[in-house]
């Protein structure tokens, strides 16, 4: 960046030309898509079990597969996005949700419950932070992190707003109904929001007088060890996620209750993110991730070693949720703060892959995980050296990229 697009960032200086109406709509379209498409299943899981006699290690690897789905889809998507933007994609997106959330509250049995999800997992790669960030990142240049931070803080809302809302719905309605009721509410908000509001040209990747490193070799060894801390946190991170109501359950605490546990760990997130922009300003970038992968395991740990009362659960779940709405933040400006914007989709795209991967399997991972290590703590404290060990990756990267830079060039690109 240059020093003029980081005062803007700092700021908030920039283009006012951008379209003004796109960061509300995928403000809302992001708590929406999120608390429907993934924080509803968790709050469901225990009545999907109850009602079908399907085993929870099964019908939550439906989901991980759905998370797989979304991963691998993210690439081609992130190049679809660098030519053309995101109208198209995210109001796919929309639609496809929709018709994947009628699927799985239809569904007669495992094996098409199963392939619904596995559509929910192209509408996720369609519709959830990737392309929002994809189309912050382009229209919201030069001061794209305040954008950024703008719409990850309404995301981290998703599970505050929709797991006590599924929950509730749930305690008067079947969880076949409750999905329903919830696709319903994606087709009269996120798609019409979608379709109408991301209709703008789409700009040029860098701004006139902007000088980024466009030869990004993504195979290189800082990409590779940048993107395996970042695939060690997710399946940290997302296992706790998972891990959190059984968790919970298992210390007496009621699923309402452990319901609301997860919404405060969304609050969490969404004061997290708020601090993140005072500390990209006082740490440089190898710092902020390694200290942020760091604080995820030392939360995860508090988790592990605490048994109550549920107070004091709640605290820790809210935490982690503060480290969690960091990490979004720390993943999604990760490509822009080492290599600038041009081929921000693809890049993004292909760090994320693994990471979201193994966030698809977590959920899986941490139910099969628990019975092998002896109870919930257990598999907390694994997940926490995950997250300690992604710490020592990202500075292992960042020495790497160092080392690399000083080496002069054997010919120009």
């Amino acid at each position: 960046m240059t020093a003029t697009q980081i005062r803007g960032a700092a700021t908030g200086t920039g283009d006012r030309s951008r379209p003004r109406g796109v960061l509300p709509a995928l403000c809302a379209t992001q708590i929406i898509g999120w608390g429907i498409l993934y924080y509803a299943f968790p709050v469901l899981l225990p009545h999907i079990t109850a009602a079908t006699g399907w085993s929870s290690a099964r019908t939550t690897a439906a989901f991980s597969a759905a998370l797989l789905v979304s991963a691998l889809v993210g690439i081609p998507i992130g190049r679809v996005l660098d030519r053309h933007g995101p109208h198209v994609v995210m109001t796919t997106g929309s639609v496809l949700g929709v018709a994947a959330l009628v699927g799985i509250a239809l569904a007669p049995n495992l094996a098409i419950f199963s392939a619904a999800w596995l559509l929910a997992g192209a509408a996720m790669s369609a519709s959830f932070y990737h392309p929002a960030f994809a189309a912050l990142t382009r229209w919201h240049q030069p001061d794209h992190v305040r954008a950024l931070t703008t719409v990850t803080l309404a995301g981290g809302l998703a599970s505050t707003v929709f797991a006590p809302v599924t929950a509730q719905l749930a305690d008067h309605l079947s969880w076949r109904t409750t999905y329903l009721v919830l696709a319903a509410v994606l087709a009269t908000t996120a798609l019409p929001l979608h379709a109408l509001t991301l209709r703008h040209p789409w700009p040029e990747a860098t701004p006139p007088g902007t000088t980024v490193n466009s030869a990004v070799p993504a195979r290189s060894r800082p990409f590779v060890l940048l993107a395996a801390a970042f695939t060690l946190s997710s399946f940290a991170m997302y296992g706790v996620v998972f891990t959190l109501v059984p968790l919970l359950l298992a210390r007496g605490v009621s699923v309402t209750t452990a319901a609301w546990a997860l919404g405060l760990g969304g609050l969490g997130q969404t004061f997290g993110r708020t601090l993140y922009a005072a500390l990209a300003r006082r740490t440089d970038v190898t710092r902020r991730t390694a200290a942020l992968f760091a604080a995820g395991g030392l939360t995860t740990a508090v988790l592990a070693v605490t048994p109550g009362p549920p107070p004091l659960l709640f605290a820790a779940a809210i935490l982690a949720g503060v480290v969690r709405g960091n990490l979004t933040l720390l993943q999604a400006t990760a490509v822009t703060d080492r290599w600038g914007t041009t081929s921000y989709g693809r890049l993004s795209g292909l760090l994320a892959a693994p990471a979201s991967t193994a966030g698809a399997l977590a959920p899986w991972a941490a139910a099969a995980l628990v019975p092998v290590l002896g109870g919930h703590p257990q598999l907390l404290l694994l997940l926490a050296g995950l997250s300690l060990a992604a710490a020592c990756l990202a500075l292992s990267a960042a020495r790497s990229s160092a080392s690399t830079a000083r080496r002069p060039p054997l010919a120009p690109r």
